[in-house]
Order: structure tokens, then sequence, then C-alpha cells
């Protein structure tokens, strides 16, 4: 009997650990990043068992999970400076932080030739550009034959021709009779009118809108010719002699009040530096054009330096020169000690763009200045473009206010 209550204690707990199994409904099973996981769930009448399927990852059909505990440091450790060399070749780091050169496999082992010299580098280039024998055309080309094969259009479907026959628009009589009885000049003009300018050319549109009549014998297949160009006799060559007008200058000469000595090549920087010297003791000269003479940042500081002693100077052009943006920042920067300046322009230097931090410079410095009326640079921004244009409009209101006030 004891037997029998022990085997039966035994069978008790059988039964509660196959219900404890059967009541279990999810198994987690953890595994390392180099693996992907599969679930699959199976549904009873009774409970629903989740189970987790795990697939290692492979590359090139090796197995990945074996390389999850591998220290990359004590590998890396290990390389020579070859090995390593070789590595970043192969490795791309796509860092936009590190400087190309370092970005990409190419290296160049050549030494430096020396310093740039870009006149020179362009002398070459256009030497191997003449050199350089052109590819021989495999057909001469022979003035009226077509070369290779002549595009002919497929030929259209019938149907769609039969369509186009038989599209009738019903306009009334009175307008099909003043239609068939109009001659084509009053169809090209009644077609300028509707504006359908694909139906006629340049010359047949503006004539009907200007009502000159239609050009002789441009009719609907007349094609436009180019209109002839006018000719206009070339500008004389700038004959100022600059040392007498830098004497001229010097001497203080009443009847010099605007010197130009735009575009002429030969003017040595000895020479603008003696111009600018004079300049602050002169009182009568008021315009001065300094267009394409090359003034470099070295004259042009000098010319700053003068700019602020002036007494009597209106207008300053120093367009077309090789002035850099930070000097034009100078330059400006001087217009505000000379309180007489009302006009100065300085585009077209050898820096196209001055850059954001520049224009914002020159910005701040022109709403500094009460007497700038007119401002010749160009300005990229449009921040900088509104302010320069608001500040000088501002400065002609109160002038014209002024004289108003004057007359009164």
């Amino acid at each position: 009997m004891a037997d029998t209550a022990k085997d039966k204690d035994v069978i008790d707990q059988e039964d509660v650990e196959v219900e404890e199994e059967e009541t279990t409904t999810t198994t987690t099973t953890t595994k390392k990043t180099s693996q992907w996981h599969k679930t699959r769930t199976t549904k009873t009448s009774a409970t629903t068992k989740t189970t987790t399927l795990t697939t290692p990852a492979k590359l090139y059909g090796k197995d990945l999970s074996e390389y999850d505990d591998v220290d990359v440091e004590s590998l890396l450790a290990q390389l020579s400076p070859e090995e390593i060399t070789i590595l970043a070749k192969e490795v791309d780091p796509d860092d936009n932080f590190l400087p190309p050169d370092q970005r990409n496999s190419y290296e160049c082992t050549k030494e430096a030739t020396g310093p740039l010299n870009r006149k020179q580098l362009i002398e070459h280039i256009n030497k191997q550009a003449i050199e350089t024998p052109d590819q021989p055309e495999f057909e001469p080309f022979v003035q009226g034959k077509v070369r290779g094969k002549k595009w002919v259009p497929p030929p259209r479907d019938a149907r769609d021709i039969e369509a186009e026959e038989q599209i009738a628009i019903d306009m009334g009589e009175e307008y099909e009779h003043a239609l068939n009885d109009a001659t084509q000049e009053e169809i090209i003009d009644l077609a300028a009118i509707l504006g359908f300018h694909s139906m006629m050319n340049q010359d047949q549109y503006h004539a009907s809108l200007l009502n000159k009549g239609q050009p002789v014998g441009l009719g609907w297949d007349g094609i436009t010719k180019s209109t002839q160009q006018k000719l206009f006799p070339m500008d004389p060559p700038n004959n100022t002699d600059v040392e007498e007008s830098i004497k001229r200058v010097k001497d203080d000469d009443s009847k010099l009040i605007d010197l130009n000595l735009n575009n002429i090549k030969n003017i040595s920087d000895e020479k603008l530096e003696q111009l600018f010297a004079a300049l602050p003791q002169n009182e009568h000269l008021e315009v001065l054009s300094l267009t394409n003479v090359g003034l470099t940042d070295k004259t042009a500081l000098l010319l700053a330096a003068a700019i602020e002693k002036s007494k009597t100077l209106r207008v300053l052009n120093v367009e077309t020169n090789f002035i850099s943006p930070p000097v034009i920042v100078k330059l400006v920067q001087a217009l505000l000690k000379c309180h007489t300046i009302e006009e100065f322009r300085a585009s077209n230097q050898r820096s196209a763009v001055l850059g954001n931090k520049i224009e914002m410079e020159i910005t701040d410095l022109v709403e500094k200045n009460s007497s700038l009326l007119r401002l010749g640079l160009h300005l990229e921004f449009n921040d900088a473009r509104h302010r320069v244009a608001a500040h000088l409009q501002r400065n002609i209101d109160r002038i014209r206010v002024k004289r108003l006030n004057q007359r009164k």
C-alpha cells in the first residue's frame, strides 16, 4: 500500500509539470546581432505557442557570428604600415571632414616641380591644343552632299489622315466670307492680334503690332533674316598725358575738375603713387576715373589713404582692376572720413564674388555713411542689396528735403 501511494504521488507530479509546459505561451531566445530571427506561430485548441528560429548571417558563404568576439583594435595593431596603407585604399571612410586626398585611393607620388605659374600653364595648354592633330573624318565633307543616312519620317496611319480630313469648323457664312476674301497680310495681322505666334515669323509679328505693313516677300513660307547690325565707330583711345595730369594735380590746377585715365595700360605704380600722394593737397579735382588701369592692392591702399584726406573729390571710379575684396572694404571704409564723395564704383574686379562676410562688412559701412548716394558694386546676397539700396535712398531723400528747405 505504501508503494502504491508513492507511485501515485510521482504520477501527480509529472501531470503538474506537463500542465506547466502547456501553459507556456512564448519562448524568447536572445541571440547576437550577427543573426537574424524568424518567428513561427503555432495555434492549437488549448494554447498558442510561439517559436523563434535563428539563422546565422553569412557573407561569401562564411558565418559571421564567429567574428563577433574578435577585437578589431588588436587586429589593426598587428598590421604593418604597408598593410594599413593597402587597407586604407580599399576602404572608403565616407567622412566629409577628411580632405579629399585622404578619402580616395589615388595618391600622387610625384614631387612638386615648383610654384604654380598660371600664365605658363595656359600657354602650355594652348600649345598642346594647337600641336595635337585633329581626328581624321571617315568621310570628307563635300558641300551639298549628305553624309550618312538621311532621316525619313515614317508613313502616317491612314486612319489619322481620314480623321483630320473629317474635321470641319462651322464659323457661319459671314465669317467664312470674310476669311475667304481676306488677303495674306490681313490674315497675318489677325493671327498677331489673336496671339498665334507660331503661325508667323518675328518680322511679321512685330510689323503687325507696330502697324507698319507686312515686309515684302515674307509670306507664310517666308524666312526671317537677321536684322543688319548697326555699325558704330570705335571709341578713340585715351590720349591723356599721365605725367602732365599728375603735374596739374600737384599744382592744384583750378581748371582740372575731371581727370579720366580710363584704359591707359602703361601707367606704372610709381606714377600712380605720385598721383595719390598729390590728391590730399588738391582742392579742385572732383571726378577721378581709374577704370582698367591695372590697380593692385598695393596702389589701392595708397588710394584709400588719399581718399581720407581729400576735400573736393565727389566721384571715384576704380572698376575693372585687380583689387581684392578686403581692400575694397578698406576703400569703402575710407569713404566714412571723406564726407564729399557721393559716388563710388568698384565692380568687375579679378575676384568676381565678394562673399557673404565681405558683403556684410560693406553693408555695415555704407549704412554709417551719410554722404554716399550711388554705389557701383555687385552684391550677391539679397539682404545686402536691399539694405544698401534702402540706405542710399534715405540719403537721397534727406538731401532733396534739405534742398527744398533752402529754396523756401
